[in-house]
């Protein structure tokens, strides 16, 4: 398992930054300069570092629930601890080579206390932001043109969204946010892109409370999705699963319940053509495709014995294969997964990994549009990102009419 081989790594980096923390509440005056200071900073950095492992290993439980929720926190603020700590000494050991730079005052007690200081401001700062931020749900608004006939439509309306990753962190409040905004929208139709769930069925705040905020949403056609691949019964700890690789990784029978009573129709590698109109393809997740699925299909196979002549939308978790499904006649193709990297700097280097990272990209006759996502993975906490509902107009014009 690669959190044991990583465990080692963690338990470091936390002995690195308790150690340079106590070495500046030593040099502070006052209080903070006090054994019991020191003394309550440790047991509470201790409960902190270690509340997301004891939770994995509790029976299910609000003691549980609640630790979980403070490991998740703690995951980014240990985020921003680490950066802002090494930054600042790294600088330190830079300005030391320094000679025009005062070395007694560089050293001296109060620059240690300040720079301390500061530090505490900025982790303090950027944490309580990420964790605001992240509640925020934004709407994203997309016009796009597809030069097929609409049947009956000249143009529909589709409220995207993606990764929800209702568990620990994401309970009824941030679901009934993103209700809000979707019904604010006045969608025609509601995709959600993947990983409705966080990997753990009996992490869900309240199931039935649940289903019944998402059956609020408003949609002429409905509400469609597909599965991603945190959409299994399977143990998570700090990002990391655990279960085994020879057991298969599928849906709890309880989620395909959920979405049953949540009244949100899961389409597994299958179409759907609304209004004799346009056709609508769910894929499954290109990792873990699910329950009665070994492989799924191609982009060619998806398009096989369809009306090349109707608009076909496709929602697929992760942004893959683009071209392959451009090549194949796929007009829309809508994904998550990527979070747009949730957290600087993750943000940043997810376009290192991603063609199409957050937005919208046009490959060959294909649009795509992937969402930065509703909910939260690990950190609690969103920065440089934003959670969002996408708004996609696509309008309809047949090529005769032009």
């Amino acid at each position: 398992m690669v959190a044991v081989f990583l465990s080692p790594l963690y338990i470091l980096l936390n002995v690195y930054l308790l150690h340079r923390l106590f070495k500046w509440l030593a040099a502070c005056h006052g209080a903070l300069g006090t054994f019991w200071a020191r003394a309550v900073v440790l047991i509470l950095y201790v409960f902190a570092a270690s509340a997301m492992v004891v939770g994995f290993f509790l029976p299910s439980s609000r003691i549980e629930r609640f630790l979980k929720l403070i490991g998740f926190y703690w995951l980014g603020v240990l985020l921003y601890a680490s950066l802002t700590v090494v930054a600042a000494d790294l600088l330190r050991l830079i300005l030391r080579k320094c000679k025009w730079i005062n070395q007694e005052r560089l050293c001296s007690r109060k620059t240690f206390v300040c720079v301390g200081a500061l530090c505490v401001l900025i982790i303090a700062g950027v944490s309580i932001y990420g964790v605001l931020n992240a509640r925020v749900i934004h709407t994203t608004r997309y016009e796009i043109e597809v030069p097929k006939d609409g049947g009956k439509l000249d143009s529909l309306r589709v409220a995207l969204v993606a990764d929800l990753h209702m568990g620990y962190n994401i309970g009824c409040a941030r679901i009934q946010r993103m209700v809000n905004r979707i019904n604010a929208i006045e969608p025609d139709l509601v995709v959600i892109a993947g990983d409705i769930f966080d990997n753990e069925y009996e992490a869900l705040e309240d199931d039935a409370r649940l289903a019944e905020i998402l059956r609020g949403i408003n949609s002429k056609y409905g509400v469609y999705a597909c599965y991603g691949n945190h959409d299994i019964e399977e143990k998570i700890l700090a990002g990391f699963t655990f279960g085994g690789n020879s057991r298969e990784k599928v849906s709890s029978p309880e989620m395909d319940d959920f979405l049953e009573r949540a009244n949100i129709k899961l389409l597994r590698d299958e179409y759907v053509l609304i209004e004799d109109s346009f056709y609508l393809y769910g894929r499954p997740d290109a990792e873990r495709p699910g329950r009665g699925i070994t492989v799924r299909k191609t982009p060619e196979e998806i398009a096989e014995g369809l009306d090349p002549a109707k608009p076909l939308i496709v929602i697929d978790h992760e942004p893959k294969e683009l071209q392959e499904l451009s090549d194949a006649g796929i007009d829309v193709d809508l994904c998550g997964h990527t979070h747009d990297g949730q957290v600087f700097p993750l943000n940043l280097t997810c376009r290192l990994v991603w063609e199409n990272a957050c937005g919208y990209l046009k490959k060959g006759n294909m649009h795509n549009i992937v969402t930065s996502g509703v909910g939260l993975f690990g950190p609690n906490m969103r920065v440089g990102t934003i959670a969002e509902v996408c708004d996609v107009e696509i309008t309809f014009q047949s090529v005769q009419k032009n």
